[in-house]
């Protein structure tokens, strides 16, 4: 699992920028193909305190609004849903993901460059999932 945007970002930046608003969210998006339509979530998104979240989400609002409608019934349940939460600023996962990045750095520092294991990468995608839920 990626987090987009805090790329040279120290914890301490993140912390900053989170005690003024900004956020990490989760948008959601849509894809029918016939009969099967598909709900996904994106990876993690860092929106600084001031940048907009609903901009941020048009690219995935979009790709619901075109190609998520077509699939009968899930399409024209699962699209509303997603548009809902993109058009609500994404689903905010700030909290689980500061924890998350407290607990894995044990410092001042994140460090990005270093290569992240089969277990980071095993219990990122299931905090994935369970936000998702």
């Amino acid at each position: 699992m990626k987090i987009n945007g805090i790329q040279n970002l120290s914890v301490r930046d993140l912390q900053d920028e989170v005690a003024q608003g900004g956020k990490f969210v989760i948008y959601s998006y849509a894809v029918s193909v016939i009969v099967m339509t598909f709900k996904r979530g994106t990876d993690i998104y860092f929106v600084k305190h001031n940048e907009n979240r609903f901009v941020k989400s048009l690219p995935w609002t979009l790709i619901s609004l075109f190609f998520g409608w077509w699939g009968l019934p899930w399409g024209l349940i699962y699209t509303p849903a997603a548009l809902f939460t993109n058009i609500g600023g994404g689903k905010d996962v700030t909290e689980e993901v500061m924890r998350f990045i407290y607990a894995q750095t044990n410092g001042p520092v994140f460090d990005f460059e270093k290569e992240v294991t089969k277990d980071e990468e095993q219990e990122l995608e299931q905090l994935k999932l369970g936000l998702e839920k």
